[in-house]
């Protein structure tokens, strides 16, 4: 069994926790070392028993406790090298013992969960997502979406549970505040998923029989969690699957942590 709870999802900060009954493992940590105790502590577990920190990229809201973590807990971080070569100045000291080197694609292990990386389309300088198995059982972590691709999908197929990104409304976003250079930077290629392309994601592999979903990295400015939650439930019900009865589908919260959901 694997189980996955979302600690923290969206720009301000992001936070994975992913466990089986040996191994328990973050995905990012990109929030004060101090939030990121305190929201494992509130889901019964303790931060002293986690065995990695997997990073997906360099960005500040995906990084920002993990230095912090490794020295205190002398926990390992995992990236690839061109990550590690963009954050280490920003992480500060690591004891060379908790430096962990992965080559994008390949697979490898951490207790007993296989781990692979996956590229994804995002302006960082080699981003991935994750794809975390054991005992035949898969749980995908995919974020910080441009643009999807035949390639991607592959990726995310054959998954039991799936996270993946909502940020925002078209609209929302069109009409916000944000400054046009930033609006194109989301809406570009190598920017953010929307809720409609979420949506298509969500019902292809639903179709696929991906069981359960956590819509993730929701923007505070440009995006609603109840409009996430719907967009994404209508285009599975035109395709006559039920979110609630067909499959599980929820939405991973900014700031607060998700239910411990496992397959």
């Amino acid at each position: 069994m694997l189980t996955l709870a979302s600690l923290y999802s969206g720009s301000s900060g992001n936070a994975i926790y992913v466990s089986n009954k040996n191994t328990k493992v973050l995905v990012d940590a990109g929030l004060s070392g101090k939030k990121i105790e305190e929201a494992i502590s509130s889901i019964g577990e303790d931060i002293r028993n986690i065995q990695a920190i997997l990073i997906t990229h360099e960005h500040s809201d995906h990084i920002m406790g993990a230095g912090v973590l490794a020295r205190r807990y002398g926990i390992p971080i995992y990236a690839n090298n061109e990550t590690w070569d963009a954050m280490r100045n920003a992480l500060k000291k690591i004891d060379p013992g908790c430096i962990r080197v992965f080559n994008t694609g390949d697979v490898f292990n951490i207790g007993d969960l296989e781990i692979q990386a996956f590229r994804i389309p995002h302006d960082a300088v080699e981003p991935v997502g994750f794809n975390i198995s054991h005992n035949g059982k898969k749980v995908t972590i995919a974020t910080d979406i441009g643009h999807l691709s035949k390639s991607l999908l592959s990726c995310l197929e054959g998954s039991d549970m799936v996270l993946i990104e909502s940020n925002h409304d078209v609209e929302m976003l069109k009409v916000g505040r944000y400054p046009w250079p930033l609006k194109q930077r989301i809406l570009g290629d190598a920017g953010h998923l929307c809720n409609e392309m979420a949506a298509e994601v969500v019902s292809y592999l639903a179709k696929r029989g991906t069981k359960k979903f956590l819509l993730g990295h929701l923007s505070k400015e440009n995006n609603i969690p109840e409009l996430a939650f719907e967009t994404v439930k209508n285009a599975l019900r035109e395709r006559s699957i039920i979110a609630g009865q067909d499959v599980y589908l929820s939405v991973a919260l900014r700031d607060r942590v998700s239910e411990k959901i496992s397959v």
